[in-house]
């Protein structure tokens, strides 16, 4: 059994995918395997990925929720990393990963720097920690700059299927409605220093695409995702959800305030419908203060708060 399954969706990015599987394949760390999930790509990308040894994955473009799904199902690793195909790790990530084993943790969360195609960088160093809870780790990654994405997580495979886990398909933002509940479930979470993921911030990925239908999509997928995460979390027994609601619900009064008229109005209604807005946390004045201001106007208050 290999230590790591390194999990890459590929769907028309034979611009990226060389230096994303040449930064897999000089680690420093050789107990992985690497598999390519061909996402019905049409362009030349495969043809790049054959000259590598890894496992692949054929299946018709079904997106990139199904994709890691499929990956998941494939792989043999003690532990998941999903890796982006337009992105690349450092070389050295596997063998710190492997500095925080000791203890059996569920997850291990490591680092991020935004790379664009200029070769522009913005690091965040975020505070480590060592045997959290998932209640504890989560209350302390809520904090940090990216928190719901799959890539930055190394994820114990036993424990990824025992929970039966998975990405919800045909959907944007699939990664809010899943990793908040893989992170808060887990028994043990560690989370190392290292910067080992470079996110590359292209101009025509998905996520900064201007098209409002996709926008009206995304808000859509995000609401459901976040109805999905309470219900979910209300099922457990964790003594302590607030930061975890606080959190899901601050995420998705940010997601609808990038809607216009009528939209905008239109979930501005559900979210009182749903009482959104009472997930909140109140436990500071200043807290109370936005939560008041939220319930008024959350676009003058995600303005004000910028």
């Amino acid at each position: 059994m290999p230590k790591y399954s390194i999990i890459i969706p590929v769907y028309n990015v034979e611009k990226y995918i060389k230096k994303c599987l040449d930064s897999v394949f000089n680690q420093t760390e050789k107990d992985f395997e690497v598999i390519v999930v061909n996402d019905g790509t049409k362009d030349n990308s495969m043809d790049i990925v054959k000259n590598y040894n890894v496992k692949i994955i054929n299946q018709k473009n079904m997106g990139l929720s199904e994709a890691r799904n499929n990956g998941v199902k494939n792989a043999k690793g003690e532990y998941l990393v999903f890796l982006d195909s337009d992105d690349y790790i450092e070389k050295d990530l596997l063998k710190e990963l492997n500095k925080s084993l000791t203890n059996n943790p569920d997850i291990i969360r490591y680092q991020i720097k935004e790379v664009d195609e200029d070769n522009n960088t913005k690091e965040y160093n975020e505070t480590s920690f060592e045997g959290k809870t998932g209640e504890e780790a989560f209350n302390l990654i809520s904090k940090y700059h990216f928190v719901e994405n799959a890539w930055c997580y190394a994820i114990r495979r036993e424990y990824y299927n025992k929970e039966k886990f998975s990405f919800k398909q045909g959907t944007i933002h699939e990664d809010f409605g899943l990793i908040p509940l893989v992170i808060i479930k887990a028994k043990v979470v560690n989370s190392i220093s290292y910067i080992g993921y470079n996110y590359l911030q292209r101009q025509n990925s998905i996520m900064s695409q201007k098209n409002y239908e996709k926008t009206i999509k995304k808000a859509n997928d995000f609401y459901n995702h976040y109805l999905y995460l309470i219900d979910e979390i209300n099922k457990t027994r964790i003594s302590n959800k607030d930061v975890f609601k606080s959190f899901c619900a601050n995420s998705v009064i940010m997601k609808i305030c990038e809607l216009n008229n009528p939209e905008y109005k239109e979930y501005k209604k559900k979210l009182k419908k749903d009482k959104v807005f009472d997930n909140l946390l109140t436990d500071t004045f200043s807290r109370r203060i936005k939560r008041i201001m939220y319930k008024i106007s959350p676009k003058m208050t995600v303005k004000f708060i910028k």
